[in-house]
């Protein structure tokens, strides 16, 4: 995607809006006991975040793999983002894959509920890069 730096800053602006936006969505949803549901925003509240930092650095996956793989190379790797976040991040993008894929996986409270918290913090750190 070629955007100029007008363009590339009102889209980085938005994905976070709207990550913040899918985890409160997610909390929600827990909320109503739905932890297939909240999972899935869970992921995408994280999903957009990461979207986000990605544009801001000109960068353009054309998959979710590819945005993990992004994330990794750029930022996990090079220590800007904690390897614990680069792996949460992984971790929640195959509970995602397995509850919206799998006919046998069954998403529970203990999967979703504990990943939370640690959502929002990387929602968090992903915002203090873009804005730092």
């Amino acid at each position: 995607m070629t955007l100029n730096s007008e363009e590339r800053t009102a889209i980085v602006k938005i994905r976070l809006q709207k990550a913040k936006e899918t985890l409160q969505d997610a909390k929600d949803i827990a909320d109503m006991n739905k932890w297939h549901a909240a999972a899935n925003r869970l992921y995408y509240a994280c999903y957009y975040a990461v979207s986000a930092l990605l544009i801001k650095n000109g960068y353009s996956p054309r998959t979710h793999s590819g945005t993990i793989s992004l994330l990794s190379l750029h930022f996990v790797s090079k220590g800007i983002i904690n390897e614990k976040h680069g792996k949460f991040y992984g971790n929640l993008f195959e509970l995602r894959e397995k509850g919206d894929y799998s006919d046998w996986v069954v998403v529970e409270a203990e999967d979703v509920l504990p990943r939370l918290e640690p959502a929002q913090k990387f929602i968090e750190e992903i915002e203090n890069l873009i804005n730092s």
